[in-house]
């Protein structure tokens, strides 16, 4: 990246919030994507709503909304970026993660918005305010609960038998840039998921591509994938994709690279990768399909912070305590792929 770029950018996401005021032009949210399903054949039951009221019969058959997601939007009143930008949340977490951090400073929505972006923020089907449908009948089998510890080791915050219930007791790896103090606070967000609904999410994605886009995404683990078939199946529609820490990707063999070869690709990865099995076992697929990328003539470039010197950095970089300087690269590589105004 040019220094220029880069300082530039840096000193935008740096400023003070009385010298970054943003004119917003307008905030909502709506619904898209998903279907009506319909559900027969269970018994109706007699529940009482809350304490006090009379019974009622419940009766669980009828049609249901399903496989719908949530979106929020804050739009400037004079953005400086070309396209919208779309912030998509990983597996087990909603669109929270880009909001605040969870030691309390402004998170990487804040920091776009200043750096002139439309801001779009989602929760994929069956996460936060996308709202569930019934189980097993609609959604298929049962949904999968994160437990407290499950992320210390998965998030490379420390090792697997570092993890204690009381924090006096957790053990990180040296040098950990993840606010540790505040891990009790962030596993609030957690949100049950399902593995079997792939099919149905994607849906949702490709329609809230459809109705938003051309736009620019920013996506992270989980959501990584979903965003690179999103421009598979609309190259037209996405005009750069930054991949915090994708968990997945296309396979070549199966997935056509060239398809999406005028859309400019960053992927950014944070440190102690090979601490961790799962991860070590990840990155080979992402970097196949970023080679595949560039080999068909596209570009698909990689941000490692452990490269750049940068060092300490777990899973969830926008929530890092270096969140603003990892906030200021990316927006630096927008800037240089001709984004901005």
């Amino acid at each position: 990246m040019k220094t220029t770029s880069l300082a530039a950018a840096l000193l935008l996401l740096a400023g003070t919030a009385s010298a970054q005021d943003i004119a917003v032009r307008e905030i909502g949210s709506f619904h898209v994507g998903g279907q009506v399903a319909t559900v027969s054949g269970l018994a109706t039951k007699e529940i009482t709503f809350s304490p006090g009221s009379p019974p009622f019969r419940y009766d669980p058959n009828g049609d249901f909304q399903a496989g719908q997601m949530y979106v929020q939007y804050v739009r400037l009143a004079d953005p400086r970026a070309r396209y919208p930008l779309l912030l998509m949340h990983g597996g087990g977490l909603t669109g929270v993660t880009w909001e605040t951090t969870p030691d309390g400073r402004p998170g990487w929505q804040m920091a776009f918005l200043r750096a002139g972006h439309d801001v779009y923020t989602s929760d994929a089907v069956e996460r936060g305010r996308a709202g569930w449908a019934r189980f097993p009948e609609i959604l298929g089998g049962e949904p999968v609960f994160r437990t407290m510890g499950e992320g210390w080791h998965l998030f490379r915050v420390g090792p697997a038998d570092g993890w204690a219930r009381e924090a006096a007791g957790r053990r990180t790896y040296q040098g950990t840039r993840f606010p540790v103090a505040a891990w009790d606070q962030f596993t609030k967000q957690s949100v049950p998921r399902w593995v079997t609904t792939d099919p149905m999410i994607q849906a949702a994605y490709d329609a809230y591509v459809q109705r938003v886009c051309p736009c620019v995404i920013v996506v992270h683990s989980q959501g990584g994938n979903f965003a690179f078939r999103a421009a598979l199946n609309a190259p037209d529609k996405i005009k750069g994709i930054i991949a915090v820490e994708p968990s997945g990707a296309p396979n070549p063999a199966n997935d056509d690279a060239a398809k999406v070869k005028d859309i400019p690709h960053l992927i950014v990865w944070g440190d102690y990768l090979g601490e961790n099995a799962l991860w070590t076992r990840i990155k080979p697929a992402i970097d196949r399909w970023g080679a595949a990328i560039r080999e068909k003539g596209g570009r698909a470039d990689e941000l490692s912070l452990p490269a750049r010197g940068i060092t300490g950095n777990s899973h969830m970089l926008m929530m890092d305590d270096n969140s603003d300087q990892i906030a200021g690269l990316i927006q630096a590589w927008i800037a240089e792929r001709g984004l901005m105004r």
